[in-house]
């Protein structure tokens, strides 16, 4: 290593004592001199975008509206350069000459079967440091079956499933040794979904054997990619969310002992659900839920738990939303992590899972907001120094 970036990475380093102080104090600074880049999926279909278009299993969405809510957040935090940029083929050339020290996840990738991984790895091969998920963190938490097999490795309860892949046929329930092995007898209902996908689309409640071929081969005709096959957890259904210990309450930054469990909500079915509707035909509106909290209990409890299970185990160092079931006995089951929850700004028509709560911390969507940047911050800067050096100097 080159005296001069020794230097840099040995005075860098020196910042580890104090972290959080300084992050503090120097925050009018980042504010007026940090350059941030919300990056949203690009459009393969544009000129420049790709070389050659091929397969995206997931269906087609630029979440552009919803960086526009993020990158107005951090305008309002005081943020003087922020910016939009789509995520594609010209997406590290545009980072350069932007003069980009943080980018901003708020993409799925363009096209390919993990795509979610693209971008982390661009942007770590390009030295860019990022709000979101690692590479095979974000593909182990997008990717259902991968993460239901840590999370059973874990001792992390999720329902028993199996994984379907149409190039091997047709699934035969009967006579599959897999589906055997799996389900153990169990004959229904079940639940039939994309092992990787976007707001519940494509997503079958399969009462038996008897429509669990058709509705495999309909889930792979649809994304051309594994279909997962799990067992029907019938109780009520729930959502919390967990991101790290830096927060923003009144724009003021706070430490916490252990990371930010919030938003934890029972999502309420009409009569005609047995599984939650896509958000693409029934919007999420605050009537479609009921914020918990700890008069709730046993149930409040054991979802704080697994969430801080989840961000522990995983070593999470970007928000998620999980995904959770209770069984006919009360035991909650977890069904699926989304990585990329949605970060819409809620208004008197919508919103989004993860803001449901926000006012019982006493936090606004400026202040979520404000919180996933400074805590990916304070990450970077206590365990990482070599990946922000470019942005400790101005602390």
């Amino acid at each position: 290593m080159p005296q001069s970036e020794a230097k840099k990475l040995a005075e860098t380093t020196k910042l580890t004592g104090s972290v959080f102080e300084r992050l503090t104090a120097g925050l009018p600074r980042l504010r007026e001199t940090l350059r941030i880049a919300v990056l949203y999926n690009g459009d393969r279909q544009s000129p420049g975008a790709v070389i050659h278009q091929t397969h995206n299993p997931r269906s087609e969405k630029s979440y552009r509206p919803v960086a526009e809510d993020i990158a107005e957040a951090l305008r309002n935090n005081g943020f003087r350069h922020v910016m939009l940029l789509p995520d594609d083929m010209t997406l590290a050339e545009r980072l350069r000459q932007e003069s980009i020290d943080i980018a901003w996840l708020n993409t799925a990738g363009v096209q390919g079967y993990d795509a979610v991984a693209h971008t982390p790895s661009l942007l770590e091969m390009a030295g860019i440091p990022y709000v979101g998920h690692r590479p095979l963190l974000a593909v182990t938490l997008d990717n259902k079956q991968v993460f239901k097999r840590e999370c059973a490795g874990l001792g992390l309860p999720t329902p028993a499933f199996m994984v379907w892949d149409g190039v091997w046929g047709k699934l035969d329930p009967e006579n599959e040794p897999r589906f055997q092995t799996a389900f153990r007898g169990y004959r229904g209902p079940f639940v039939v979904k994309p092992v990787t996908g976007r707001a519940s689309q494509h997503v079958h409640f399969v009462p038996d054997y008897a429509g669990l071929t058709a509705a495999v081969d309909e889930v792979y005709r649809r994304t051309l990619n594994q279909v997962l096959v799990e067992t029907f957890v019938g109780g009520p259904e729930y959502c919390v969310a967990v991101g790290g210990k830096v927060i923003s309450r009144g724009g003021k930054l706070e430490q916490l002992a252990q990371p930010l469990v919030f938003s934890a909500l029972e999502r309420l079915l009409e009569p005609d659900e047995a599984i939650f509707t896509s958000m693409d035909i029934r919007p999420i509106t605050q009537d479609r839920t009921r914020l918990l909290g700890p008069a709730d209990g046993k149930t409040y409890d054991e979802l704080v738990r697994l969430a801080r299970a989840v961000h522990g185990e995983f070593q999470l160092r970007a928000l998620v939303r999980l995904d959770i079931r209770a069984d006919s006995d009360g035991r909650l089951h977890i069904l699926e992590a989304n990585p990329k929850p949605d970060l819409k700004r809620p208004d008197d028509k919508r919103t989004s899972l993860v803001c449901v709560g926000l006012g019982v911390h006493d936090m606004s969507y400026e202040d979520l907001i404000l919180s996933q940047l400074m805590d990916r911050l304070e990450h970077y800067l206590r365990n990482r120094p070599a990946a922000v050096h470019h942005i400790a100097e101005r602390l």
